[in-house]
């Protein structure tokens, strides 16, 4: 039977997560491989992991009515994106009457250690985006943990923003690129990324022009700390994240000496800086019932509105990690179909 509490934000259900086998299959494989490439002494055996990280390559002529493209923006760092084009206007190079079309900025998860752009389940889910909500996406391969610590893949990340509005950004990007409607949207890591990019733009004033962020998704977002919240541990057998799994990944990612309360895990800590006089766009969080990091989510959520960010919650009870990325479950679906609300309260 279903458990429901109330929440100030959402009614929570935990109920049992409607999962396919097949699916089953393929997140038991990434969580052991996982679980087996991540050493003791706080390395990463990253060949193995690349080995069942099956990628697919970029396509210049549509597929499923987008075409991809990858580019290298930072010889010296590897920093890459895979750009997402709807098929109607590839090879436009002429803006004149027809829609211009928002970009959004994505940015992968994997606990900052794994995964990129060209992992099959992002190619596909960006894909999806692309078509069905009638945006260009640019996603982002930032470098990883445990070789590149924090700060490195905010940094990166940044430094794509910055590229998009460049002189070779534009020259990359499609005509019908709206730079005036541009969206932040991660999972995992990469919704902690948004967090930490979208602060950094608002607090800093360094010149991101002709870019102007209208929105931040933040799908099942990578928080934590060094509490231990109830659904981390009532979901100890939940599909893709552990508490050790965390924890192993937070380590890998913070500087040295740092524990979890360190301000990029725990964002409303005690070491956190404050953003409440910020002038943040509009958030969109999403939670799901069988996240073990759901908590942390939901604090989130409930902070941004105590301090009078504008923020909206989509909470999917049946939901596991990075539910989003299966297209086979309906949640997946229902989420692309979700955004099209807020993306268009932000300006689409």
């Amino acid at each position: 039977m279903a458990q429901e509490d109330e929440s100030s934000n959402s009614r929570l259900i935990t109920a049992e997560a409607s999962f396919p086998f097949s699916m089953k299959i393929v997140c038991g494989l990434l969580k052991y491989v996982n679980d087996f490439a991540r050493k003791k002494d706080g390395t990463f055996n990253r060949g193995l992991m690349n080995f069942v990280e099956y990628k697919v390559a970029a396509n210049p002529e549509p597929n499923r009515g987008v075409y991809t493209k990858d580019v290298v923006i930072d010889l010296h760092t590897g920093v890459w994106v895979r750009i997402f084009v709807p098929e109607e206007i590839a090879g436009s190079n002429h803006q004149e009457e027809d829609e211009l079309l928002p970009i959004v900025f994505y940015f992968h998860g994997g606990g900052f250690a794994s995964l990129t752009p060209d992992f099959l389940l992002y190619d596909v889910f960006c894909r999806r985006m692309a078509r069905r909500r009638r945006v260009i996406v640019v996603s982002v391969g930032y470098r990883r943990a445990p070789e590149n610590k924090y700060p490195v893949a905010y940094e990166d990340s940044f430094a794509v923003v910055k590229w998009a509005g460049s002189a070779d950004g534009r020259n990359n990007l499609p005509a019908k690129a709206d730079f005036s409607k541009c969206f932040l949207m991660g999972d995992s890591a990469g919704a902690n990324i948004v967090h930490h990019l979208a602060c950094r733009i608002a607090a800093s004033g360094e010149e991101i022009s002709p870019m102007k962020v209208v929105g931040n998704v933040l799908i099942q977002p990578f928080f934590g700390g060094e509490e231990r919240t109830p659904s981390e541990l009532r979901l100890v057998g939940a599909p893709i994240v552990s508490i050790e799994n965390s924890d192993w990944h937070w380590k890998a990612f913070l500087p040295e000496g740092a524990n979890r309360d360190h301000p990029a895990a725990n964002v409303f800590g005690p070491n956190a800086p404050d953003i409440s006089n910020l002038t943040l766009p509009p958030f969109l969080v999403v939670v799901g019932g069988h996240d073990p990091l759901q908590d942390w989510q939901l604090r989130y959520v409930d902070n941004l509105t105590k301090i009078k960010k504008e923020v909206e919650l989509l909470f999917y009870g049946e939901a596991v990690h990075t539910f989003h990325l299966f297209f086979q479950i309906p949640g997946s679906s229902k989420f692309i179909s979700d955004l099209n609300a807020f993306f268009r309260k932000c300006g689409k």
